[in-house]
């Protein structure tokens, strides 16, 4: 939740956060409740079979309950808060720098003299007033940087541009009269008033340096720079946060994003914290210490807390307050990253349908009058969201996003308090019957576990959990489940189990929202029972090609509510009638290119996202075509297909029959693999209005020249291109009329590459190389001199270039 806030006979009384957290837990503690006498009685219903209503009382129960805590609980929330309430501190409270002194600048000592120079006496004193943003997550290093260079005398030399004095000076306007007196004399709005108009007074014509520390909220900014004068006598004015949005409102140009400790570094910060500069660290110690830096995983708040420990410090890590900011919904899928194991990368369709399917995600129709609100887009956003407040991790080379050991830890400590979730990691953790029997959500990090006699018995007892994560290793042996008991049942994610049969008992789970298993057979035409079904994952334990698939059942047609579908190397059917239509699938994801037929493309109208999957039998002749009838699909936003086992024959893949520039035009990304084609073939997409993102792997384009001619690719702004036999990238245009809005190239393993353009436009920000020929490498070279010379000026950033070898 946030900030909360509640004006009350027109006066601010501010809610603690521990108030807030008892009525949340209050709150779901209801729902919870009610989950469970709702789903209790539509599961009684399915298996008795029976119109009886048996389950009025409990439902009129709860709502008289519910009734109870609106008119009693919140009350007296709301007017009454307890007196051990008023002990609590929540995040506001906080005033003071924070920061460490100890910690000796290790890891940001360049940044350092980079911000130094930039505010020094050096800089010119008649530009505008300049804003920095110092961007990172909870212990990384913001506020200590902040703290030195507000403390380095070099910056403002002279003593009266001093924060110390500018306040000295705001107290003295109205007739010396100290803060204290100024307070009494007035309150609310005119004190607010008064404030404004000293401070305005104040910083008028000085030359100043602010410094605003720990600062979440963007409304916030936007109200204090109402004081901060642009008189163009080089003022300055240094925040550090951790939020990306406030990082980049505040200072487009000049934000800083602190990066993590490498292990030399965490080694030196550890070593200098424990030892100081003069005892001396034996040669076990230091063996054992780096160990404990590099657990640390680069994080200086860490370290140092670990080594205050280390020196008999009674030290704490403050990470509570990246938890108690986060809202409601955020929260939840915080919490749900914790689930899985340790150090692990979930993948972001498997967060966002896992996170659908519990409920997490708002609901969006269908038909939305918005373009830019796709499936897609609406349901990253909140993982990008804690992407931005520096909570979660993105590993962009996987799209997958995970939890440092720091906040996994918190994770797994804080879900079963409020019965989120319970982890099974040992046979021990199961026989806690008490802290799983009223869980929400299991998460079995072992699959062994299912075999043991009393871990079943515990699980058996946990009636009322909605969802099953099997997340530990993969499992290629059978294993009993234990379903039967279990049946409220939303999500059943079992990625790492592979099963021999079809586990029948799953029919049994009405409820079910999500299905996720391993299973080589095909599926039961009964699948189509779970007529809530969301989104159904069955993969392969081993991909075995075949000359043609497996047919799913006819009756997948009948699962209505169906917006995910993945089911690898099986073919959907031809639709027996004019009502087998899917409405609400979004994502097709690994579909064979028999599926991509007129008659099923026709059936799936709103689909975004499609995903197919070819495997070529050794002994194929005939050309395949894969994209005749994809310009059905008006909606598609994202397309990608990949030939697992390529054969590079012309007569195999063929270039399309249907012209790319038929495709539908809300396309927006287009990621090839394996298809063979001449670069020349590349010139039919280049049209496509919405185009932003092309990746091209494995030969998916072959041939030694590639040419780019006048307005092609317009929108394009992130280029992929690895594996290929390319030797030649030219430009045969007008200088800046080819790919004027890229903003990232990425080549990869293209080892004959010998030339790259040199004109690009002013949105381009990164190159990366790796594992490239030397003639591009310096080609590339060439290119960041000439494009910083051009553009890299008023205060842009150079062009970054990443050149690397894996060797």
């Amino acid at each position: 939740m946030k900030y909360v806030k509640i004006e009350k006979k027109n006066e601010n009384d501010c809610i603690s956060i521990c108030s807030v957290k008892t009525l949340e837990a209050e709150i779901i503690e209801a729902i919870y409740e009610f989950e469970d006498v709702f789903d209790s009685h539509l599961a009684n219903q399915f298996y008795s079979q029976s119109e009886e209503e048996t389950g009025d009382p409990p439902l009129m129960l709860f709502s008289l309950d519910l009734q109870e805590i609106k008119q009693q609980d919140v009350d007296s929330f709301l007017c009454n808060p307890s007196p051990e309430e008023d002990d609590c501190v929540g995040p506001s409270s906080r005033i003071d720098f924070g920061g460490n002194d100890d910690y000796n600048m290790v890891g940001i000592s360049d940044l350092f003299t980079e911000i130094k120079d930039l505010f020094g006496e050096n800089s010119s004193q008649s530009e505008g007033i300049l804003t920095v943003s110092l961007v990172g997550m909870a212990g990384i290093g913001k506020t200590t940087l902040a703290k030195k260079l507000f403390q380095d005398p070099s910056i403002f030399g002279c003593p009266k541009y001093r924060l110390t004095d500018i306040l000295v000076d705001i107290l003295t306007q109205l007739n010396n009269l100290d803060i204290d007196e100024i307070v009494l004399l007035m309150k609310g709005a005119k004190l607010l008033v008064e404030l404004k108009r000293m401070v305005f007074k104040s910083l008028r014509f000085l030359r100043y340096l602010i410094v605003l520390d720990d600062l979440w909220d963007v409304e916030l900014y936007f109200d204090l720079t109402e004081f901060f004068l642009d008189d163009n006598n080089g003022s300055r004015v240094l925040l550090t946060t951790r939020t990306e949005e406030v990082g980049y409102c505040a200072s487009l140009w000049r934000d800083y994003n602190l990066r993590f400790l490498d292990k030399k570094e965490s080694w030196e910060l550890l070593r200098h914290k424990v030892f100081g500069e003069e005892e001396p660290c034996s040669y076990g110690l230091e063996k054992a210490g780096k160990k404990i830096a590099e657990n640390c995983e680069g994080l200086p708040l860490t370290i140092i807390t670990v080594a205050n420990i280390l020196s008999k410090a009674d030290k704490t890590i403050e990470y509570w307050n990246d938890y108690d900011y986060l809202e409601q919904h955020l929260k939840a899928f915080f919490l749900y990253l914790g689930a899985f194991p340790q150090n692990y990368s979930v993948y972001g369709y498997q967060m966002v349908n896992l996170c659908g399917a519990e409920g997490f995600l708002n609901p969006r129709p269908i038909h939305c009058s918005d373009p830019i609100a796709t499936f897609e887009n609406n349901s990253y956003g909140y993982l990008n969201e804690l992407c931005f407040k520096n909570v979660i991790m993105s590993a962009k080379e996987e799209r997958g996003f995970h939890l440092l050991s720091s906040f996994w830890y918190l994770c797994n400590k804080e879900a079963p308090k409020n019965n989120f979730y319970y982890a099974l990691n040992f046979c021990a953790d199961a026989l806690q019957e008490e802290g799983i029997k009223y869980q929400r959500r299991l998460c079995i990090r072992n699959s062994v576990l299912f075999a043991i006699e009393d871990v079943q018995d515990s699980i058996a007892s946990a009636s009322k959990v909605r969802s099953l994560l099997c997340t530990g290793p993969y499992h290629q042996y059978p294993v009993p489940l234990c379903l039967d008991d279990l049946r409220l049942l939303r999500v059943f994610h079992a990625r790492s189990i592979r099963f021999y049969e079809f586990p029948m008992e799953v029919m049994k789970l009405v409820q079910l929202r999500y299905l996720a298993l391993v299973y080589n057979g095909n599926l039961p035409p009964s699948i189509s029972k779970l007529l809530n079904l969301q989104c159904l994952i069955v993969d392969r334990h081993l991909s075995i090609v075949k000359s043609c698939g497996n047919l799913l059942p006819i009756e997948i047609w009948n699962m209505k509510e169906l917006k995910y579908l993945q089911t690898t190397g099986r073919d959907l059917p031809h639709p027996c009638d004019e009502g087998s239509v899917l409405p609400n699938l979004l994502e097709l994801t690994r579909a064979t290119h028999q599926s991509c037929n007129k008659d099923v493309l026709e059936r799936i109208p709103n689909l975004e996202i499609l995903d197919i999957q070819i495997e070529l039998a050794l002994d194929a002749f005939e050309p395949l075509s894969c994209f005749d009838h994809i310009s059905c699909l008006r909606r598609l936003t994202l397309l990608k297909c990949v030939v697992v086992n390529p054969i590079f024959k012309a007569e195999v893949v063929i270039a399309p029959f249907v012209p790319l520039s038929d495709f539908p035009s809300s396309l927006t990304k287009l990621i090839l693999k394996g298809l063979g084609y001449p670069w020349e073939e590349l010139r039919k997409i280049s049209s496509l209005p919405n185009l932003v993102f092309l990746l091209l792997e494995c030969y998916a384009f072959r041939g030694p020249k590639w040419e780019v001619r006048d307005n092609e690719f317009q929108k394009l702004s992130h280029l992929h291109i690895e594996d290929t036999d390319l030797e030649q990238w030219k430009f045969v245009a007008s200088e800046n009329s080819c790919l004027p809005m890229i903003y990232s190239i990425k080549i990869l393993h293209c080892y004959k590459l010998k030339e790259i353009p040199l004109t690009f436009g002013r949105f381009l920000e990164k190159i990366d190389l790796v594992d490239c020929n030397p003639m591009a490498e310096k080609c590339a070279n060439t290119l960041k001199k000439k494009w910083d010379d051009k553009y890299g000026v008023h205060g842009r950033r150079p062009l970054l270039l990443d050149v690397r070898s894996s060797l």
